[in-house]
């Protein structure tokens, strides 16, 4: 179970006003509903989901993106990470996910925060955020670097991204994504 005592939400890289919030600043923030449907690559959906909490668009407005930033790459717990280009993360329909359904989200789905990104498969929804560090090119988060789509649109069938990485190159996306996400 994450500790909300010491959790924080950091938006950094290649942003005006870089950030860092408190579990109870982050929860003091205002909140919408989004109700969407998602899709896992394992090919199952579940329709008909209310999500309610953070609009992921608010936090990148305060943090004032700087016009090289093309990419993010999330930051989640235990140095999990997830890429998408900004176009797929500047969404009005994208959250920092704190309830479902009503409730609290439970660890198991995410809990405390996960970021919802209903129109990409929902690996790129990571569980457990932390942050989003902006960058100018694309660096493959921990499902992109053992074989995942770099980008992950469902109607497209985006599930594997074609040929592997090899060794050298996933020890170099790996030690560059734990600089990030420390």
């Amino acid at each position: 179970m994450i500790d909300r005592a010491t959790w924080t939400f950091s938006v950094s890289g290649l942003v005006e006003h870089p950030f860092s919030l408190t579990w109870n600043e982050f929860v003091a923030l205002p909140r919408k509903t989004v109700h969407c449907d998602i899709h896992c690559v394992t090919t199952w959906s579940r329709l008909d989901n209310d999500f309610e909490g953070v609009p992921v668009q608010d936090l990148l407005k305060r943090a004032g993106l700087r016009k090289e930033a093309k990419y993010c790459l999330v930051v989640a717990e235990q140095g999990f990470t997830s890429n998408l280009p900004l176009s797929d993360l500047d969404r009005p329909e994208n959250l920092i996910a704190l309830q479902w359904a009503g409730e609290a989200l439970m660890p198991e789905h995410g809990g405390p925060a996960r970021l919802l990104v209903p129109h990409l498969y929902f690996w790129k929804s990571a569980k457990w955020v932390r942050g989003f560090e902006l960058l100018d090119e694309d660096l493959p988060g921990f499902w992109e670097q053992n074989g995942y789509h770099m980008r992950g649109d469902p109607w497209t069938e985006e599930r594997y991204g074609g040929r592997g990485l090899t060794q050298h190159e996933i020890n170099k996306f790996r030690n560059a994504s734990k600089k990030i996400a420390k």
